[in-house]
């Protein structure tokens, strides 16, 4: 049954086309809007002026290793604490914006809404965000969901986002090379000890991709980086199957005041 929940449905195509096509003619009907604010563009590429001022973009000077922006740039290769105190098993993660109220609401849209539209301009903002891992690695694999989640929301946002990552950076995705073998409850609510044990053994590489996997530098693709739970779980199930190096992008990262420090 999971296998199956990877290759879409006759129904579930016919659905998306659908919705497709009612979305084209609601945008030659009406006027394109902002997919933040919902107020009118002119030219329906993007955002409006007044969101894309309020988009905080993570640039540097941020921690090497996790990509948490610092208050004042203390030189390069710097690790922050948190880095120091709990290392990830993945090496470096990055992500495109903060988390702030202007991205939640892209979420939001993109995630639930069926807005598989913005999913090119959000990856082309993660691909800007992670171009010193897309360069050196050999493949992306997106964070997968559960198939009774997959069935219930009709698409995985960080299959959508690799693919948009792919053909802006030229790199393959691994659709299949890590599934989720067991339902979790939802991250939201929850403390960052609690995500963790929440996720323990929910991923796996499959032993008959355990090839495309081994030996391999690859990149885990996320939509928001939270505690890091989920995409470290992912990262222990890649590297014990023979995974040579696993970064983390992501189109936004929560950033606490107190995250925000050397």
């Amino acid at each position: 049954m999971a296998a199956a929940s990877q290759v879409p449905s006759a129904g579930m195509r016919f659905r998306r086309g659908l919705r497709g096509a009612l979305r084209l003619a609601l945008d030659m009907a009406l006027p394109p809007l902002c997919p933040s604010c919902r107020e009118p563009l002119g030219d329906g590429i993007g955002l409006c002026a007044s969101c894309w001022s309020k988009l905080s973009f993570i640039e540097p000077p941020y921690c090497a290793r996790l990509g948490i922006p610092f208050l004042y740039d203390p030189g390069p290769g710097l690790l922050s604490m948190e880095a120091i105190a709990n290392p990830p098993a993945y090496d470096r993660a990055r992500a495109a914006v903060r988390y702030d109220d202007v991205a939640r609401a892209l979420v939001h849209r993109f995630k639930y809404g069926d807005r598989l539209d913005l999913a090119p301009l959000m990856g082309r903002w993660m691909a800007r965000a992670g171009g010193e891992l897309l360069a050196g690695a050999d493949a992306l694999i997106p964070v997968p969901l559960h198939w009774r989640r997959l069935w219930a929301r009709r698409f995985n946002q960080s299959a959508a986002l690799a693919g948009a990552i792919a053909q802006a950076s030229g790199l393959p995705v691994l659709h299949s090379a890590l599934k989720r073998v067991r339902a979790t409850a939802q991250q939201v609510g929850l403390s960052k000890p609690q995500r963790a044990e929440n996720v323990q053994g929910a991923f796996s590489v499959p032993a008959g991709e355990k090839g495309l996997v081994a030996g391999r530098r690859l990149v885990l693709i996320d939509d928001v980086l939270t505690s890091g739970a989920t995409v470290d779980t992912c990262a222990r199930a890649l590297l014990r199957a023979g995974a040579a190096h696993v970064d983390v992008l992501a189109f936004a990262r929560v950033v606490s005041p107190m995250r925000a420090t050397i």
